[in-house]
């Protein structure tokens, strides 16, 4: 097995192996663009690790990660442009870089290359994995779309929450990890099981993801703390906040997620007090820790060695323990 930063050098290394100069550049440079501007690469890592996890050369899942990581980034340059976010990774977005058309026609062109990396493998692999991208890209989209509908509506439910973090985010760590079981022939059952797995953890994550845009380090998290506030997203913390809180605090917190001031520094302030005071912060903590724990679970039911279980626990315990 290797370390998570062996990975991602190897990752990177064959993601350069693949450029090649091609025509029109205004369609591959916005591409190659946003593809090296990095980031953690969480979910390819996840493809390399499984595969090693159940005996196979992490080589041999080298197409399938670079695959979600091509759409992972494609999904990023679209969702940019819904935002119309300025900035990706504190560089200008690509829509921004180049401008709108060019960023959604190399956002389709990621997606097709996305598919094209899985036709290096022999039929019976290339149609599960396919499937199972097909699968969860549908997903992703519409997880995007209920997050859409999401800002306009007052009567979101945690329930329906959790479904479209589920799909928006968490599927997309599970396919990851199941593609490494997939490429490496491991049982249905193991496959299933760490699709499960993965699951868990990235609801775990994308849920940490919440809590730290509220209560993170601004030196060390990366983006703007405090942006769900100021784009009035009704993340769990938000939910668990009107479901916790009396009348007149709900009142307040409804009132505030209608407003857009100049200067946003008192509102976050106010909100992040009543997501204390109401307990929504405890209570997302507690979530956190509660699928967290389910994902850990799925790791008994798994034929695999003691010792792999424990780097896939050690893994979600470091993911789990971020800062960033």
């Amino acid at each position: 097995m290797h370390s998570i930063f062996q990975y991602q050098e190897f990752l990177s290394d064959y993601l350069q192996s693949q450029y090649e100069s091609k025509e029109p550049r205004n369609l591959y440079e916005p591409i190659h663009y946003i593809l090296d501007l990095g980031g953690k690469r969480i979910r390819p890592v996840l493809t390399l690790m499984t595969a090693e996890i159940f005996d196979a050369d992490y080589k041999k899942a080298l197409p399938a990660a670079l695959a979600v990581e091509v759409f992972h980034n494609f999904s990023l340059v679209h969702d940019d442009i819904m935002d119309d976010a300025p900035l990706r990774r504190g560089k200008e977005t690509v829509h921004e870089k180049w401008d709108l058309n060019t960023g959604i026609l190399s956002g389709d062109a990621m997606l097709i290359l996305a598919y094209q990396y899985f036709e290096q493998y022999e039929p019976s692999i290339f149609r599960d994995l396919a499937k199972l991208f097909s699968k969860t890209a549908l997903e992703v989209c519409e997880g995007q779309q209920w997050d859409v509908d999401f800002e306009s509506r007052t009567d979101v439910t945690i329930p329906e929450y959790l479904k479209m973090i589920q799909y928006k985010t968490a599927v997309l760590v599970a396919a990851a990890m199941k593609m490494g079981a997939i490429i490496a022939d491991a049982s249905t059952e193991n496959a299933n099981l760490i699709y499960d797995f993965g699951l868990n953890l990235g609801l775990a994550f994308q849920l940490q993801d919440d809590y730290l845009d509220a209560f993170g380090d601004p030196e060390t998290f990366g983006k703007q703390v405090g942006g769900d506030i100021i784009e009035n997203k009704k993340t769990y913390l938000y939910l668990k906040a009107m479901a916790f809180s009396n009348e007149k605090d709900a009142a307040e917190l409804s009132r505030l997620f209608l407003i857009h001031p100049e200067d946003s520094t008192e509102k976050i302030e106010v909100v992040k007090e009543l997501f204390n005071t109401s307990g929504a912060s405890k209570a997302t903590q507690d979530a956190i820790h509660d699928f967290t724990y389910k994902a850990f679970q799925t790791l008994e039911k798994m034929n695999i060695s003691a010792d792999k279980k424990e780097i896939l626990k050690d893994f979600g315990e470091n993911l789990m323990g971020r800062m960033v």
